[in-house]
């Protein structure tokens, strides 16, 4: 195994098999993954701040098996930033005595720990803890658009413009991420902080109105059977034991494709064209953000 020591804001860092490739579709390797997160961190570490981040690691690439990890690991420097919470159910966070201890990513050499040890994926609540570690309430909604084939991106733009509508008719502005998988994200900041449980409960009145409204194309149901050629619009993902991948995380695909703010205008020319909107790489989403900054912290004013 070989090991590189580096030094990451004042921090010296152990780096281990650059040359492994994470990714053999294409041929990616963990030293480019790496690259990428370093890289892009000035856009995703502000949308990590305060946020206990679930982790998706692939040790050995992405075509072998992975884990969710949601503590930190034995090994974890001292000088990384922990949350111990209490374990969270569809309420939020539960006072029942048991805890998990999550990191707090929020500089560049905690990042770069994190993905040396294979995590690509990088998975966040819509809640985040205080400076001491306390959880506080949720701070934004997200709606989930996932498509059942043949459904695809063309048809999540079409629901996401029907979903923004909606979310603005409730007060509430919206953000288009592409998942980097196979669908579509929308973010909404909340004025205050609320309860997981009220999030949700609003998440899932829009997706049954929109499901109401077009009932060939939506469904707000769970159930995969009857997702078959609709978008299913995921309000569970809400609840306070929930997670969504972060803005900018890589995904465990085949190709090393990025969650991806858009604007508005790329939902639209989705909408229109088949061929309009497509996932992003990791290529594409640093040359995105030289060329466009940061398109999750625009606040849109329709």
């Amino acid at each position: 195994m070989t090991e590189t020591y580096v030094d990451v804001e004042g921090r010296t860092l152990k780096l281990s098999n650059l040359e492994k490739v994470l990714y053999p579709a294409t041929g990616t390797t963990k030293g480019e993954v790496l690259d990428y997160y370093a890289r892009i961190s000035p856009v995703l570490l502000p949308h990590l701040a305060g946020r206990p981040v679930t982790r998706i690691r692939w040790p050995h690439g992405v075509q072998t098996m992975s884990f969710f990890e949601k503590n930190v690991p034995p090994g974890t420097p001292s000088w990384v930033r922990t949350a111990e919470v209490p374990t969270t159910g569809s309420r939020g966070p539960s006072r029942n005595g048991d805890t998990l201890v999550f990191p707090i990513v929020e500089d560049l050499a905690t990042l770069m720990w994190m993905v040396n040890l294979a995590a690509l994926e990088l998975h966040v609540h819509q809640w985040t803890v205080d400076a001491s570690g306390e959880p506080l309430g949720a701070d934004r909604l997200v709606i989930d658009l996932d498509p059942g084939e043949p459904a695809g991106l063309h048809e999540c733009c079409q629901v996401a413009l029907r979903a923004r509508d909606a979310l603005n008719a409730r007060g509430l502005d919206a953000r288009p991420v592409t998942s980097g998988s196979k669908g579509l994200h929308l973010y909404a900041d909340l004025s205050s902080y609320l309860p997981s449980e009220e999030v949700t409960s609003v998440a899932k009145e829009v997706a049954e109105e929109l499901a109401h409204e077009s009932p060939a194309l939506v469904t707000a149901t769970m159930t995969k059977a009857r997702r078959r050629g609709k978008v299913f619009i995921d309000w569970s993902q809400n609840a306070g034991s929930k997670t969504t991948i972060a803005p900018y995380s890589l995904r465990g695909r085949d190709r090393p494709t990025v969650a991806t703010p858009i604007s508005w205008d790329e939902v639209e020319a989705g909408a229109e064209d088949e061929l309009g909107l497509d996932q992003f790489t990791m290529a594409e989403a640093l040359a995105r953000v030289d060329e466009l900054g940061d398109l999750f912290a625009v606040e849109y004013d329709d």
